[in-house]
């Protein structure tokens, strides 16, 4: 961006961006908080203190007297695997042994299948695939009771002398192949590999030593299926994967697997569009499955088959066609017997690992034919089912399978469509975020429920791809639900082209492996946890907080749909402009591209290349897009008015979208050209729900004459305020009952935070059990009173007629206001854009003074962001009004 008093169009200028932050209402200065800022990181360190040493088998760099040496002297311990082992147990071992290397800074050691002569040595194998495993149970050396036949359970356990002449030992131990892994990878994170190493440049701190402590500890998933889908991935992932690896093909792949294992998953829907995993490169779904990767297809690509090869016409007997079961499915039918029989072809009669989807939608994931009869989509599942069973010889039961109800699908459930009891159903949100419905209590099927989440979606209201724009307080609320709800099968999350989704990617997964340990206190800290395993524990803490920070900022709304008219500006005068809610936005993402780049100044320079892409790119991009929309809506207020001034803001806007490029443009240099092509998704110029193909810089006009000098202050307020403001988290007093508890979850939401009742997934409640919030308020003028209430946007997932909450003032009577959003209609448009639905009720008239505002809990599901009180008009905001400090309250 140019800087002030830059030469811009042969003459010289100031840029908006540098102005100071006098454009708007703000009270407090930005710049005296950046000094507290600073002073808070002149008081950390850089160096990392010693790992913490304090439960079993945790990671030490001192050692004890029990504990065992992983590293020692900058030497790594040998790593043991049966020769005969599972190959994909083998190669996580093998990517053990070198991530122990890296952190000791050596050469990493081959992988032996016998000890040897080693009198240290870390085990890692299978139950039922290792004979030294097995002899150290015989010999009760281990106890593995407590995760035999566990779904991918492992134990890991320090034991003193497992073999002659041995020493010590780490035995990592499986319930099964995937166990193994993530028992491995375990140990990974924990000694300072990230599993975002690869994908995002994290650095890996060296050790001369280290030690794991002694004892044992074991550990398994509470959901079977944990996934992401690579999807909408076009033009970023795929021309980054055209450029790097020549397509989306195994070498592209590899990473993708190994990512997804490193984070505990085991599920991938791979890219789909205009590709097709099994036959674009016909190692990649070998590899998958060597890796220990379950593959399955999106929710409208049945039968283990892309759309794509549906409409390439290659295999014989298929010739493509009509896309409709009615008019043609024989040749459906034959097609997705290829898929079945492609997916047996591993060889001896034994099939890839892959989870079957189901049922249809129209081609290109439409809806199907206006009219589709349930019994249709019935009969389809029975013929595929028939496929499977005639194809892999044994019961369709036998085969993992998942239906998605999926948009229309879901429709077709609700009215009586019958699902076989093993095929898993799968719940989807309404792709931004809230899940439509969730299985009701007490229904229990064989093949049990899942969530297909999203954190990018191609369609209406508008498209979201660029950035990353979730809030992991939004992902925990309703998977948190989901899970008390019962569905734990299958938790899958749309991240578009993985990156520039790490951060949520991480927190999904980690969420997924275990969703009881995510708890409340949890997810408070897991952005500081997550960016100090990152980033250092020295800075960490700092980091977290700026990720915190841009997240609750860029949910707000999504960077697409910001436009020059979002946010209202103030008012302009000859001498003064006063940026409004506009410009106090501007603010608050200035005021954090200024921490990010102090922090940035803090980092060794290995972490810059991650720091950029996991911090700066994203928080420097948002703030000059706001900052461009800003610029244009000057441009037009003034221009409007005849006002050269207009022309600054012109010269403005196009310093803005410069600016975009250079940060495009310096993603892709990064690490030697690495990401290029991974940020070219536009986001500039959008004119309807779909994504332009190029960005296109907003329209500026220039007005003739010489421009006075651009000053940013604050008008004086005209009138009498008229309202009282409150943050639904800074509640007066609250009252529990029925097992429930008020709690506020900070940052969920777009300004503080938001509060609801927990455990959640529970029954109504009635005002007469009093689970109540008080608020104590001050209103400043009497007259007839209304109520607003800044809700969350939830669905009603019972698929009842929406989601209740009682009001009342001071010891007035309850009225139940119902928030009654309906996928595709206008206000769920309206609430998805703004990431917040008002709810208002008429209270009569009020005298000015003390009141208590009250919100009784009725249903679940149900978070109120912000209240406010108010006689008369309301400012218009975006926003809502902020409350007064020290004047809301008595």
């Amino acid at each position: 961006m140019a800087p002030e008093g830059a030469q811009v169009g042969g003459r010289q200028v100031t840029i908006c961006p540098t102005l100071g932050p006098a454009r708007s209402r703000r009270v407090n200065n930005p710049s005296s908080r950046i000094v507290a800022f600073v002073l808070t990181l002149a008081s950390l360190g850089y160096a990392n203190p010693a790992l913490a040493c304090h439960a079993p088998v945790s990671v030490c760099t001192k050692a004890s007297t029990t504990s065992f040496g992983l590293i020692t002297n900058g030497r790594p311990v040998p790593v043991i695997v049966d020769a005969d082992a599972d190959g994909a147990v083998k190669d996580a071992a093998s990517a053990f042994s070198r991530d122990v290397a890296r952190v000791a800074g050596a050469e990493p050691l081959p992988l032996r299948s016998s000890l040897g002569g080693a009198t240290s040595a870390v085990l890692i194998g299978q139950l039922g695939n290792s004979p030294l495993i097995a002899d150290l149970v015989k010999r009760r050396r281990i106890d593995v009771s407590d995760i035999v036949g566990k779904w991918e359970g492992y134990r890991q356990i320090v034991v003193d002398d497992p073999f002659p002449g041995v020493r010590r030992a780490l035995v990592i131990v499986g319930s099964d192949r995937r166990g193994a892994i993530f028992g491995s990878y375990d140990i990974s994170e924990k000694i300072g590999v990230s599993p975002w190493s690869w994908w995002a440049d994290v650095p890996v701190r060296r050790r001369t030593n280290l030690y794991i402590t002694a004892g044992a500890r074991a550990d398994a998933p509470k959901v079977q299926y944990r996934g992401i889908f690579i999807n909408d991935e076009d033009p970023a992932f795929g021309t980054w994967a055209r450029r790097k690896f020549g397509g989306v093909n195994a070498k592209a792949y590899a990473h993708v697997f190994d990512l997804v294992l490193r984070l505990k998953g085991n599920y991938l829907w791979p890219a789909m569009w205009g590709k097709a995993i099994g036959t674009d490169d016909p190692q990649s779904m070998p590899l998958a499955d060597a890796k220990g990767i379950v593959l399955g297809t999106s929710h409208h690509e049945p039968m283990t088959r892309a759309q794509s090869e549906w409409h390439r016409n290659k295999e014989g007997g298929v010739t493509g066609g009509a896309w409709d079961y009615t008019t043609n499915a024989a040749n459906l039918r034959s097609f997705w017997r290829g898929g079945i029989e492609r997916m047996m072809s591993k060889g001896n009669g034994r099939g890839y690992e892959q989870l079957v989807t189901v049922g249809m939608r129209g081609d290109g994931d439409e809806p199907m034919a206006e009219g589709t009869a349930i019994g249709l989509l019935e009969r389809v599942v029975r013929d595929q089912r028939q496929i499977i069973a005639e194809v892999t010889g044994r019961p369709a039961e036998e085969t993992p399978q998942v239906w998605a109800l999926y948009k229309e699908v879901q429709d077709y459930y609700d009215r009586g469509m019958k699902v076989p009891d093993d095929v898993t159903l799968l719940f989807a949100d309404d792709n931004w975020g809230q899940i439509r419905r969730l299985p009701s209590n007490g229904t229990a099927r064989k093949g049990g429920y899942g969530v297909y989440y999203h954190f990018d979606y191609v369609g209406g209201p508008r498209s979201y791809k660029w950035l990353n724009t979730v809030q992991i307080e939004k992902t925990w609320q309703q998977m948190d639900l989901a899970y008390r709800t019962g569905a734990r099968t299958i938790w899958i999350v749309n991240v578009g082209d993985i990156k520039p989704m790490e951060f949520p990617i991480d927190f999904f997964l980690k969420m997924a492996w275990n969703p009881e340990a995510m708890t409340a206190q949890k997810l408070a800290a897991f952005p500081r946890d997550w960016a100090s395993a990152t980033f250092g524990s020295s800075l960490g803490p700092v980091i977290g907080d700026l990720i915190s920070d841009y997240s609750r900022l860029a949910a707000r709304r999504k960077p697409e749909l910001v436009n020059w008219d979002s946010y209202r500006l103030g008012e302009a005068t000859p001498n003064i402009l006063d940026g409004g809610e506009f410009g106090a936005i501007v603010d608050e993402w200035d005021a954090l591209a200024r921490k990010v780049r102090v922090v940035k100044g803090r980092l060794s320079s290995d972490q810059h290349d991650a720091f950029f892409q996991l911090v700066e790119y994203p928080v420097e991009a948002m703030t000059n897009l706001h900052h461009l929309y800003y610029a244009v809506a000057w441009n037009r207020r003034l221009a409007s008015a005849k006002d050269a001034r207009a022309n600054i803001f012109a010269e403005n806007t196009e310093a803005a979208f410069a600016r975009d490029a250079e940060l495009k443009l310096a993603y892709h240099k990064l690490n030697g050209g690495k990401w290029d092509g991974m940020m070219l998704q536009t986001k500039f110029g959008y004119t309807s729900w779909n994504d332009p193909r190029s960005d296109v810089m907003p329209a500026v006009s220039r007005v003739e004459g010489q421009p006075g000098p651009v000053r940013f202050g604050i008008a004086q307020p005209t009138g009498n305020r008229s309202f009282a403001a409150a943050e639904a988290v800074d509640f007066t007093r609250s009252r529990g009952g029925k097992g429930l508890a008020w709690r506020a979850i900070p940052r969920l939401g777009r300004t503080a935070g938001a509060v609801g009742t927990f455990p959640q997934g529970q029954p109504a409640t009635a005002p007469a059990d009093d689970v109540r919030l008080d608020y104590d308020v001050t209103l400043p003028s009497s007259g007839d009173a209304t109520l607003r209430l800044y809700m969350v946007p939830t669905l009603d997932t019972r698929g009842g007629n929406g989601l209740r909450i009682g009001v009342s003032i001071d010891n007035g009577p309850v009225q139940s206001l119902t928030m009654s959003l309906k996928v595709d209609d206008r206000d769920w448009a309206q609430a998805v854009r703004d990431n917040a639905f008002p709810l208002e009720a008429r209270l009569g008239r009020l005298a000015s003074g003390r009141h208590t505002v009250k919100l009784w809990r009725i249903d679940g599901n149900v978070f109120v962001q912000k209240l406010v009180l108010y006689t008369g008009e309301l400012p218009p905001t975006y926003l809502g009004p902020a409350p007064v400090e020290g004047k809301e309250r008595p």
